[in-house]
């Protein structure tokens, strides 16, 4: 079974960038995926038992979780899981286009990501603390029938998990946005492991008050880890390529599902000991559980959870270290050593080149060089380049080339023109604090692009709102290589010729 659902569930997310290239709608895309996941998991917490006890009932007469009621729910949800699998199939359609034929056809071994996790601290641990989280909130999910069943004696209330999940998954996402403005997510993440650890205590002492076992379902499902640790993932990228030289793109997308599938195999095995070992298997009932069984359905289901959360809170609270507030100031650190490294090229005349550009963007241009004497906010831009005020949020390319990178906050790529010339397009000053909020990217990483091809949109009005400045920076990996630049100020229309640039 889970061979196979490892199958599609990894098929399933990798259709996100088959279908869109557009990053607002993949962002969509994802999280409409799993929320509608979520509503299919806890949606069978809530109809298995009325399910599995009507056709037990219509087969023996007795209102009782028996085996015809689990063969119908069986057959129920293979169906289901079926016709699901169909219209995901025939319904999505791949997008063929020029996009994705050119994009990065990287391929990422499982060797690969643990030498990527291994090189990128800040990735290991948190990492390593998303695995604790991990395996304990799938691990109780998994007992919590069980729980129900024979500490409760309650089965028939069990549905009572599924609606309080799915209420509480469908306000967390959206609530995650508007309190991340004001509250850091390394705080969010603390107050979640906080509830879910909480939930336990009261799993452990509410007996049989169905008040405190909803309040405690309301707290384990309350938590924003999987949110953060995929946004710190991300964040990671950046800090492994300033700390490491290697930006493991494909190394990151794929941590996380190949935690969750670590995760879900020792869960797996614990849910399965614990059944056995707490006698909770055959026709046993709540009447037929002692005190030892009790005592040790509750040492592996809650306190070894417990355990696992609050080592994955103290693991994140002291060992990731990658905020909001340090990946703005690696990323401004990033683009410094991009724009100031030392490349060795030969010199001779042979190796002198000359780059046609158009103007990227529709507004005012000035040299970078000279805005930066009157704007001590453009200090951190090193390097050669152009500063334009943009009077519309569009950005286009320079010149024919590829797309070399894109940080994780989308306000600023790279781009390299096809004969050598490697440039950053940054969109804005201080807008990395915005974490991609108002920018849409109409590329990937690896694309081939032409001269014209419309890259970005940005809204100048949220930029403008939030106190930053909308200026586009263009600027020039490794100054040193310029011969000859000139910017002549003024209006300027996208696509307008600008003065080329010779280089080596």
């Amino acid at each position: 079974l889970d061979i196979f659902y490892s199958f599609s569930d990894v098929a399933y997310w990798g259709m996100v960038p088959a279908i869109s290239e557009n990053s607002q709608e993949r962002g969509v895309f994802t999280v409409l995926g799993t929320f509608t996941g979520t509503i299919g998991w806890n949606g069978l917490t809530i109809i298995v038992v009325p399910i599995t006890t009507y056709f037990t009932y219509l087969a023996t007469g007795k209102h009782e979780q028996g085996n015809a009621g689990w063969l119908a729910f069986a057959i129920i949800i293979s169906l289901l899981a079926v016709l699901c699998a169909l219209a995901t199939t025939w319904g999505t359609k791949e997008k063929n286009n020029i996009i994705r034929d050119s994009a990065n056809k990287e391929k990422t071994s499982i060797k690969d990501v643990f030498v990527g996790i291994a090189k990128n601290d800040q990735m290991l641990w948190t990492s390593l603390a998303y695995l604790m989280y991990s395996v304990a909130y799938v691990a109780t999910n998994g007992v919590l029938f069980y729980y129900f069943k024979f500490v409760l004696d309650k089965p028939n209330q069990f549905w009572i998990a599924g609606v309080v999940a799915t209420i509480v998954s469908f306000f967390t996402a959206p609530l995650y946005g508007i309190l991340n403005k004001f509250i850091p997510r390394k705080v969010l993440y603390s107050i979640g492991q906080i509830a879910m650890i909480l939930s336990y205590v009261i799993f452990l002492t509410a007996h049989d008050n169905a008040t405190l076992v909803t309040i405690g379902l309301v707290l384990f499902n309350f938590n924003y880890a999987q949110l953060v640790t995929v946004l710190t993932l991300t964040d990671a990228i950046e800090y492994g390529q300033l700390r490491n030289g290697i930006r493991n793109e494909a190394v990151t997308l794929s941590i996380r599902p190949l935690l969750d599938k670590i995760s879900g195999a020792f869960s797996n095995g614990i849910v399965g000991f614990i059944a056995v070992a707490a006698g909770m298997t055959g026709s046993a009932t709540a009447k037929d559980m002692s005190a030892g069984n009790i005592h040790t359905f509750e040492l592996f289901s809650f306190y070894t959870p417990l355990t696992l959360a609050a080592l994955a809170l103290i693991i994140f609270l002291w060992k990731v270290k990658l905020s909001e507030k340090m990946h703005a100031e690696v990323v401004d650190e990033l683009e410094t050593k991009l724009a100031t490294d030392n490349i060795a090229v030969p010199v001779s005349a042979n190796a002198i080149k000359r780059q046609a550009i158009i103007a990227p963007v529709d507004g005012e241009i000035t040299e970078l060089e000279t805005l930066k004497q009157t704007n001590s906010d453009l200090a951190l831009f090193h390097g050669t380049g152009y500063a334009i005020k943009p009077t519309v949020g569009k950005v286009y390319a320079p010149f024919d080339g590829k797309i070399r990178f894109t940080f994780s906050t989308q306000h600023a790529f790279g781009i390299e023109s096809d004969n050598g010339l490697s440039a950053i397009i940054h969109v804005g000053i201080g807008t990395v604090n915005l974490r991609g909020e108002g920018f849409n990217l109409h590329f990937v990483d690896g694309q081939e692009i032409h001269r014209g091809d419309l890259l970005m949109t940005f809204d100048q009005e949220l930029i403008r709102r939030n106190g930053y400045d909308d200026t586009v920076i263009m600027f020039f990996v490794d100054p040193k290589r310029i011969e000859e630049f000139e910017v002549l100020n003024g209006a300027v229309q996208h696509g307008d010729d600008l003065t080329p640039v010779t280089f080596k």
